[in-house]
């Protein structure tokens, strides 16, 4: 196992970007390979050596036997995990854009917060977020119609808006709250969200999965209610408890799942009766 340690001895007001630097490209370098190395910043290019101490142990014969652990503040270093195809990066502190995207393959753990792009168009692999993200996360990137393909996101925290935008595999777990238009244009894979979500989840989905465990704030007029389901199971995976099904979304002919917490939401649901916990009936929703 190699591991390098990178100990941060100043930040950059202009943020550093780590595009480089993952465990397939950097798995033979030596430390004078590290003292020879120029990060880029913006436009030009600086020695890496000027912001870290770095700190080399043992040795590896592939990528999966490389961790490169990140202490300090690297809220200005972005595209750490970019293109990843295996090994480890363990973040101890915030992350800039882009960590984790466009990933095959090996894990990344942030410790902290982490901006906007999280994961984008990851195809493999494993984004593990212990604080917040912003927004697109698992998403597309501008001007491109396809976003998440494969692999996993675990956020701990809250996500932004758009997350999910344009996933056609994978699976994105938010623990925390979500804002606007999760999902919106999925055509495959699942989302699932424990906590609130702010309104529009689903939006012009064509198919895939989203499960919400919280109080949903608005839905959109183009997801039907089909019935309420108890211990619904999804691509092999049971979520226990009951939840009001939907699909849509139907202005684009979608058919998709939308699951929401039964009693989270029950006030979509023109009865309750609480002798025997059971719901009787399903509201129809009016986007008001």
């Amino acid at each position: 196992m190699k591991i390098i340690t990178f100990n941060q001895k100043k930040t950059s007001k202009i943020a550093l970007e780590f595009d480089e630097i993952v465990p397939n490209t950097v798995m033979d370098w030596t430390k004078e390979d590290w003292d020879a190395y120029q990060v880029p910043i913006g436009n030009s290019r600086f020695p890496i050596t000027d912001f870290f101490d770095i700190e080399i142990e043992g040795e590896a014969k592939s990528p999966s036997e490389v961790k490169m652990v990140l202490n300090g503040d690297y809220g200005r270093v972005k595209y750490i995990g970019y293109r990843m195809t295996g090994g480890e990066i363990e973040v101890n502190g915030n992350a800039d854009l882009h960590a984790g995207a466009e990933m095959a393959g090996g894990l990344v753990t942030v410790h902290g917060n982490v901006e906007a792009h999280a994961g984008r168009e990851m195809s493999g692999g494993k984004l593990v977020i212990m604080g917040n993200t912003k927004e697109f996360t698992g998403a597309s990137y501008i001007g491109e119609w396809r976003g998440m393909t494969g692999g996993e996101i675990i956020v701990h925290g809250n996500a932004g808006k758009q997350c999910g935008e344009c996933l056609t595999g994978g699976k994105i777990h938010v623990l925390g709250d979500c804002d606007i238009l999760a999902g919106i244009h999925m055509t495959k894979g699942t989302i699932e969200i424990d906590g609130n979500v702010n309104r529009w989840p689903g939006g012009q989905m064509k198919n895939g999965n989203i499960i919400i465990h919280g109080k949903v704030g608005r839905l959109l007029e183009g997801f039907v209610e089909q019935d309420i389901v108890t211990d619904p199971e999804v691509d092999g995976v049971t979520y226990p408890g009951r939840y009001i099904e939907y699909k849509g979304d139907i202005a684009l002919n979608g058919k998709g799942t939308l699951l929401i917490d039964a009693e989270k939401n029950r006030d979509r649901l023109s009865t309750w009766i609480e002798e025997d916990d059971e719901y009787n009936a399903i509201r129809v929703y009016r986007n008001q």
